[in-house]
């Protein structure tokens, strides 16, 4: 369409031009004393065209002509960029294939092309973060050569300002250099170094996926069990990793925080610091029941504690694995002391819902001797010993029924439960 209108105007132009110039009588004179020229209209604005056109065109090329030196300082800076592109490129691209040795050599070049061309005082665009960049490429490739003073030295470097440059650093090239040095920091095992990185990050870069990331890698190598929890809480509200991974990492670290406390009141202040979602985890309930047990804490907490996985097992069994059912009924084993009706109460019930359960007759037999209901006991553990699949539990229940024979006087009876006792031993 374009053209076509380009071709109507055309002859527009050539029709006007054929009706002007044909029948224009008209004459320019021209008086030079003594001499008189007269010249056609048609001719005179013919040869003003070309003159015109003739001036245009030397103009121009007295243009290009003094340009050339400046177009050729150009062109060779436009080379230089181009091969400190080229250069940053192929350091990148070694260093994904492994080949160090050649990416730090690239790295180098790009490095020497831009103090080439900064010091020749051209402003090369992003110079300063192609700088950068190249510093840290040749400080990962470095890190990755086992060549630690070269790799310090290039992180320096990056950090540093260059010299007589005004032109103000991008903030994502300051971070992503603090997090790069933070995983070397964390490859080096120094966990410490790398926290230290991480606290020079802004508030919104420290709260990124990979800087949590790399500060739950090193709380976790510096043994700071309490800020690594908060991390990988942190991570899984950021969908960092599956519901499933995520809890499993939570519950881990609550596990060994629980495992670190040396006494009941510190125990107590890691259980209520934890979240409400992850008090209700059997597995961390039981662990912790078992661990403020073993440290003398009152016996009544301990079921305090273990009420909410005792709900679980009683209302919904398939819920509860066999092995957490197994280490609740431990757990509870060990906190019947000062036994008050109400959990008895609750034990019993719960073995009359469940007569097939061995495992709930052997917490009632122990529950019924804690409070000295001798033939309840009896009866109860008689029951319970021959179908009880774990041999812990198994043992205890030979060497409850022997106790309770020894105080009956049955020494027969007490042999044969001690005997049962020591062949599951065996």
């Amino acid at each position: 369409m374009r053209a076509t209108l380009w071709l109507l105007a055309l002859f527009a132009v050539a029709v006007a031009s054929a009706l002007f110039a044909g029948n224009n009588q008209g004459t320019v004179t021209i008086f030079w004393p003594p001499w008189r020229l007269d010249l056609s209209l048609n001719f005179v604005l013919l040869a003003l065209a070309l003159a015109f056109t003739t001036l245009y065109a030397a103009l121009r090329a007295l243009a290009a002509l003094v340009a050339l030196p400046r177009q050729a300082q150009r062109w060779r800076l436009q080379q230089k960029e181009r091969a400190m592109h080229g250069a940053l490129l192929d350091a990148l691209a070694q260093l994904m294939s492994g080949r160090f040795l050649r990416s730090r050599k690239a790295a180098q070049a790009a490095l020497e092309q831009e103090a080439s061309l900064r010091s020749g005082g051209t402003a090369v665009p992003q110079g300063e973060a192609l700088r950068v960049m190249s510093h840290l490429v040749a400080a990962d490739a470095s890190h990755a050569l086992q060549d630690r003073s070269a790799r310090d030295l290039h992180l320096q470097q990056a950090l540093a300002a260059p010299e007589g440059s005004e032109a103000a650093r991008p903030l994502e090239l300051q971070e992503g250099t603090q997090l790069r040095a933070a995983r070397w920091a964390l490859d080096d095992r120094e966990p410490l170094a790398a926290l230290e990185r991480l606290a020079s990050l802004s508030q919104g870069a420290a709260r990124r996926t990979l800087a949590l990331r790399i500060r739950l890698k090193a709380t976790r190598l510096a043994q700071q069990t309490q800020a690594a929890l908060d991390t990988a809480r942190l991570l899984g509200k950021h969908r960092a990793f599956s519901p499933a991974a995520a809890q499993s990492i939570v519950r881990g670290l609550a596990t060994e925080l629980i495992r670190n406390a040396h006494d009941p009141d510190q125990l107590t202040a890691h259980w209520m610091a934890l979240d409400p979602a992850e008090r209700d985890m059997p597995e961390l309930a039981i662990h912790a029941a078992q661990r403020l047990a073993e440290l003398g804490g009152e016996p009544a907490q301990v079921r305090r504690w273990l009420e909410p996985v005792w709900q679980q097992l009683v209302e919904r069994p398939g819920d509860l694995g066999d092995l957490d059912a197994r280490r609740l009924v431990r757990a509870l084993e060990t906190a019947l002391e000062s036994l008050d009706a109400q959990w008895l109460a609750r034990i019993e019930a719960a073995q009359q819902a469940n007569p097939r359960d061995a495992r709930l007759q052997y917490l009632a037999g122990v529950a019924c001797m804690q409070r000295q209901l001798w033939g309840k006991a009896q009866q109860l553990l008689s029951q319970a010993a021959p179908k009880l699949q774990d041999a812990g539990l198994r043992t205890h229940a030979w060497r409850h029924l022997a106790q309770l024979a020894e105080r009956r006087g049955d020494l027969e009876g007490a042999l044969a439960a001690w005997k049962s006792a020591a062949q599951d031993v065996a």
